[in-house]
């Protein structure tokens, strides 16, 4: 496992030819030949998806004779565990619903077939930030992105007005009105910085410029803990540490309540957040703005992503090639991403579809800001290049470990972040990844 593992993704560049070859020796000669109905069995987490998959199975799927089946499944590390159980036993599905962070544990073991051939022409409608992501900087294509979470800036647009805060363009702009509001009203906080939420941390890194996981030759670098991290970890902990901001986790019945009351009146997210707003902070419609996110000089205009999926072919498929036109034609049939909009909530990685259909107009919770979506497609253009690697579940939970006990205790979060690649760098040798330094 350890040597093919080396081969399969250390120099992803091998992961190209080893996925062509997954490619042809498993495709199938049946729909592709036209010699028969093709089944495909798809595994995935979105609500609704079933629905959206009948208009495939009764439209493009019955002229093609290829008919998907949903299996709803459990998302995160636990769907990625089932995939891997399914595909030592030569059994996984011939399509899974994958999140980004997850596609290099996936091609490392061999999961995943290089589908370039047949969805390279796609490549056009996403940003180039996203459509890497699914190609871990090789000429291979491991998925078709399907939803992304570009991060941005909300706030209560009341509360900014009546304690006289302007919209920070820049993080030492967000720094200093933390501390304003903090002057004025002392019994609030801007936001949070929420220690169980390393998703949002990696974004924020990556906004900075962070790469965590590159390859050189035959061997992983992982740099968790490179300068641009340390510039994140340093600007959030000296924050909780000078005490302008809060230092509890989100999605909390306490945070929810913050929220809801004002008590905090500005949330670092992305994309999603009025769904979630809407449930945390009911009273709070019609009271919030968006913007995008502060940027760390003046002359920049990136964001980092928060969240977001892939739709991706198995090699234990024996139809891949019908299984790639699926995938291409979900992410990038009009039709297909307003019923992916609709009944799954999702905002889609097309960029043609981020100003139609159902992002014609605001959200529900945001009708006070019409443009929302037209500044939202703006801002996902921006989204940076992401660097991930085969095990970032160490990572993530070793981050929550070190960090939650930092936020708690305000101590040096630069002190949990060498926790975190040090932790990570053991894993990857324990697992068999040549690490280099």
């Amino acid at each position: 496992m350890p040597h093919t593992k080396r081969r399969r993704l250390v120099t992803t560049a091998v992961a190209v030819s080893l996925g062509a070859t997954a490619l042809a020796a498993c495709g199938s000669d049946d729909s592709e030949a036209g010699s028969g109905p093709v089944s495909l069995t798809y595994w995935t987490w979105t609500p609704g998806m079933d629905k959206v998959v009948d208009l495939w199975n009764e439209g493009p799927g019955k002229k093609r004779q290829i008919t998907v089946t949903v299996k709803k499944q459990a998302s995160g590390d636990t769907l990625v565990t089932k995939i891997l159980t399914a595909h030592k036993a030569k059994k996984a599905p011939d399509l899974v619903q994958a999140e980004y962070q997850a596609l290099p544990t996936l091609v490392s073991n061999d999961a995943l077939a290089d589908i370039s051939g047949e969805v390279g022409d796609v490549k056009g409608k996403f940003a180039e930030g996203v459509w890497q992501q699914t190609t871990l900087g090789t000429d291979a294509v491991y998925a078709v992105p399907q939803d992304i979470g570009p991060m941005m800036f909300y706030y209560r647009e009341d509360l900014f007005e009546k304690y006289g805060l302007k919209v920070p363009a820049t993080w030492e702009q967000f720094a200093e009105t933390a501390r304003a509001l903090k002057k004025k009203a002392p019994d609030k906080s801007l936001t949070t910085f929420s220690a169980s939420d390393s998703g949002l941390f990696a974004g924020l890194a990556q906004q900075a410029g962070a790469k965590w996981w590159t390859t050189s030759g035959d061997k992983w670098k992982v740099s968790i803990d490179d300068a641009a991290t340390r510039k994140v970890a340093r600007f959030w902990g000296g924050l909780v540490k000078e005490g302008v901001i809060d230092n509890q986790p989100m999605y909390q019945p306490a945070w929810n309540k913050a929220l809801n009351t004002g008590k905090e009146i500005a949330w670092v997210s992305a994309v999603w957040a009025p769904g979630t707003l809407t449930t945390a902070a009911p009273d709070t419609k019609g009271k919030w703005a968006m913007a995008p996110l502060p940027q760390w000089s003046l002359d920049q205009d990136v964001t980092g992503s928060w969240g977001g999926s892939s739709t991706a072919v198995t090699t234990d498929s024996a139809h891949q090639e019908a299984a790639a036109a699926f995938a291409a034609w979900l992410n990038t049939d009009h039709d297909a991403l307003n019923a992916l909009a609709k009944e799954g909530g999702i905002y889609p990685a097309s960029t043609s579809a981020q100003l139609s259909g159902a992002f014609s107009n605001p959200p529900a919770f945001f009708s006070n800001q019409p443009d929302f979506y037209t500044k939202a497609a703006g801002i996902a253009k921006t989204t940076a290049p992401s660097a991930w690697g085969p095990n970032v579940n160490v990572a993530y939970a070793t981050f929550n470990d070190a960090f939650g006990a930092a936020a708690k205790n305000k101590s040096d979060f630069a002190a949990a972040l060498h926790e975190v690649q040090e932790a990570t760098v053991a894993d990857m040798k324990k697992q068999g990844f040549g690490v280099s330094r």
